[in-house]
C-alpha cells in the first residue's frame, strides 16, 4: 500500500509524532543555548563542491526571461558561513536538502538536516552537543535505546572518542604513513584482505578501508570517529597538533553515521584551492563539475573562527523510532 493509504498512514503516524516531538524538543535546546534559528534559501549558485556528492539542477528565470542555472542546495553549510560573516555568533537550522544519486534505506534524495554553528568556539563543543542531541531525541521519543536493525545503543553514554589513525592500526595499517604514497596504502590494504583498482587514487584507497573495515569496526557505540586525515576535510582547519590530520568528526550510533562536524577553514585561498582540485576529480569520475560561490569565498575572510557540525535528523528519528527505513519516519516519502 502506498503511504497515504488511511491503514498505512495509521501505522506510521505514531513514529511520525515522536518525529515532531523531537524536533520540537532540540528547537528547545537549542533556544536554551542562545542559539538563533535560520531559514537559509534552498536555490543557490553552487550546490557545494564535493566530489561525490551530486546536485539537482533547474533553470530560473526573472520578470524579464533571462534564464539564470541554478541548484537545490546539497547543505544549507555556505549560507550559513555567510550569515557568520555577517556578525551571527550561534545559529542553527532544520533545513530541507536535496541531493541526487542517493537511495536505500538510511538514503534519500530529500530530507532533513539539523545544521548549526558556534563562533569563536572550538570543534570539541560540537560532541558535547551531539552527546546532548542523543539524550533529547531519547527523551521525546520516550525510549532508553536506540535500534536499527538488531543493533541498540544507549544514547545516554557519553560516545567514546576514538580516532581515524587508531582505528587503522586495528586492521594492520599505518594511515598517516601513507598520505603521500597511495601505492603504500594500496600494499598494505591488500595484505588485509582488501583489493584495490590500478587507478585508485588515495581517497579512494581510504574509502575502501572506511567502509570495508573501520566503520564496521566501530561497534554500536555512541561512538566520535575524529581526526581525519587532512585530504579528507576539504572543508576543515588542519589540527594545530597534527597537521596531517584536520579538525573533523564523524559521530555514529548503531553503526549509523550521524553528523559530521568541522572546525572550520576561514583561509579564503586554500578553500579555493581544495574547491577546485574537487572539482577537478569530480570531473575526471563523473565528467561535470559545479561552480564555486564567490560570495563564499569572499566571506570567508571575515568570517570568525567558529565550529560546525551537519546532522542527519530523518536518521536520528529512525534510530530513535526503531524504524528500519527512512522513508518511515517522513510525512511525505519523495517521489
Amino acid at each position: 500500500m502506498t503511504w497515504w493509504h488511511r491503514d498505512t498512514h495509521a501505522d506510521r503516524r505514531p513514529v511520525l509524532l515522536a518525529r515532531g516531538r523531537i524536533m520540537a524538543a532540540i528547537r528547545h535546546w537549542f533556544a536554551e543555548q542562545g542559539f538563533t534559528e535560520v531559514d537559509p534559501a534552498y536555490l543557490v549558485t553552487s550546490p557545494g563542491n564535493e566530489t561525490h556528492l551530486h546536485a539537482f539542477e533547474t533553470t530560473a528565470c526573472d520578470e524579464a526571461l533571462q534564464s539564470r542555472h541554478r541548484y537545490l542546495h546539497t547543505s544549507p553549510e555556505f549560507a550559513m558561513k555567510k550569515l557568520l560573516a555577517a556578525g551571527e555568533e550561534r545559529i542553527f537550522t532544520l533545513a530541507r536538502v536535496w541531493r541526487n544519486r542517493e537511495g536505500g534505506p538510511r538514503h534519500a534524495v530529500e530530507f532533513t538536516m539539523l545544521e548549526w554553528y558556534r563562533a569563536g568556539e572550538g570543534y570539541e563543543t560540537l560532541m558535547q552537543d551531539c552527546a546532548a542531541i542523543l539524550r533529547i531525541a531519547a527523551e521525546a521519543a520516550g525510549v532508553t535505546e536506540f535500534r536499527h536493525r538488531d543493533v541498540t545503543c544507549d544514547p545516554f553514554a557519553a560516545p567514546h572518542r576514538t580516532t581515524l589513525e587508531a582505528q587503522a592500526a586495528r586492521h594492520g595499517v599505518d594511515l598517516l604513513a601513507t598520505l603521500d604514497a597511495p601505492e603504500a596504502l594500496a600494499a598494505q590494504l591488500h595484505a588485509i584482505g582488501i583489493p584495490s583498482a590500478a587507478d585508485d587514487t588515495w581517497s579512494d584507497l581510504f574509502s575502501r578501508l572506511l567502509t570495508a573495515r573501520i566503520e564496521p569496526g566501530l561497534g554500536a557505540g555512541p561512538v566520535i570517529l575524529d581526526a581525519y586525515p587532512a585530504p579528507e576535510a576539504a572543508l576543515a582547519r588542519k589540527s594545530p597538533a597534527d597537521p596531517r590530520t584536520a579538525e573533523r568528526f564523524e559521530l555514529f550510533a548503531c553503526g549509523v553515521e550521524l553528523a559530521n562536524a568541522f572546525g572550520e577553514l576561514t583561509d579564503p585561498a586554500e578553500q579555493r584551492a581544495r574547491f577546485m582540485a574537487d572539482m577537478d576529480a569530480k570531473e575526471r569520475i563523473y565528467g561535470q563539475r559545479y561552480p564555486l560561490d564567490e560570495e563564499l569565498l569572499s566571506a570567508l575572510a571575515q568570517m570568525p573562527p567558529a565550529a560546525g557540525c551537519a546532522l542527519g535528523f530523518d536518521r536520528l528519528v529512525m534510530l530513535a523510532t526503531g524504524a528500519p527505513r527512512l522513508s518511515d519516519v517522513q510525512w511525505t516519502p519523495p517521489a
